[in-house]
């Protein structure tokens, strides 16, 4: 195997149908190959995002979303884990608290944006409210927004206003050093199933199951055709999509981290700044004191 894919594949530069995109991929290698390799590519995400940290002009924001069970919690953890921890902060977005309430939508969000020097990871996203909203829009009625009144006012041009609003906020923090990167964990609805039917037979994984999960499943094509639409309307240049085949865990892990490695090594500039001139010219003598304190 040893690193042998082309990312770019998984690349969204043309408009997709989900559902003719699959949600397997075959690394043509066994699990202790694919983790030993996702070990390797993780340890050099971590060298760059050490030279990140010291050059100080790039920000890296990584948005992770997918249906429930797709894995997003256990991709978190797998690929970040060699980072320092002061470069990396990882953000869950759960249902909006009474006071992110009192904000526009993307108030939370924004405020969550790494520094530049750090990579903050977003699980689930500013896109829950162009899908978790959509496929109920009743939801949007605890916005309190000045226009909408009733459901019925939640209408395309609203989703369409929606969409331009999130398009220019990735523009602005783009044009401003942070680098984008937004993957959709493709899971099939069969092995949604699996993975539910899991959490309910295995004791220790009871404690992530909802009966909302349910719920949620019996709108599994009205969240795929969300899903479809916000990916063909936002995946740009600067805040591309990538469709993540999601079913083999060890595989999407392994895709994600390649992509993140392969787009970052392209900057050139990001490197450790010079010392001053001065130090660096008495580098023997400082180290000459210390030995013989």
């Amino acid at each position: 195997m040893k690193n042998n894919i082309n990312t770019n594949k998984f690349k969204i530069t043309t408009p997709i149908q989900l559902k003719n995109i699959s949600t397997t991929f075959d690394l043509d290698a066994d699990k202790d190959t694919i983790e030993n390799e996702l070990e390797d590519v993780c340890e050099d995400l971590a060298k760059i995002q050490n030279r990140m940290y010291a050059h100080g002009k790039y920000a890296v924001l990584i948005c992770i979303q997918g249906m429930d069970t797709a894995g997003k919690d256990s991709m978190i953890r797998e690929v970040f884990k060699d980072l320092n921890a002061r470069g990396v902060v990882v953000h869950s977005f759960k249902v909006p608290t009474e006071l992110e309430r009192k904000h526009d939508y993307l108030w939370r969000h924004y405020i969550a944006l790494p520094a530049r020097g750090k990579f903050g990871v977003f699980n689930r996203t500013h896109y829950e409210n162009v899908l978790v909203t959509r496929v109920h829009p009743e939801y949007i009625l605890g916005e309190n927004l000045p226009d909408v009144n009733s459901v019925s006012d939640v209408d395309e041009a609203f989703w369409d206003k929606r969409f331009e609003q999130i398009n220019n906020f990735e523009k602005h923090i783009a044009d401003n050093g942070t680098i984008i990167f937004k993957f959709f964990l493709h899971l099939s609805k069969e092995e949604q199933k699996n993975r539910l039917l899991r959490r309910l037979h295995k004791p220790e994984k009871n404690w992530k199951f909802s009966p909302g999960d349910i719920e949620e499943r019996k709108l599994w094509d009205d969240y795929q055709a969300c899903y479809n639409d916000a990916i063909n309307r936002t995946s740009k240049d600067h805040a591309p999509w990538y469709t993540i085949p999601a079913d083999d865990k060890p595989t999407a892990r392994f895709i994600v981290a390649k992509i993140l490695h392969d787009t970052l090594v392209q900057y050139k500039d990001i490197v450790e700044p010079e010392l001053d001139a001065k130090v660096k010219a008495n580098l023997d003598e400082y180290i000459k004191e210390l030995e013989n304190e």
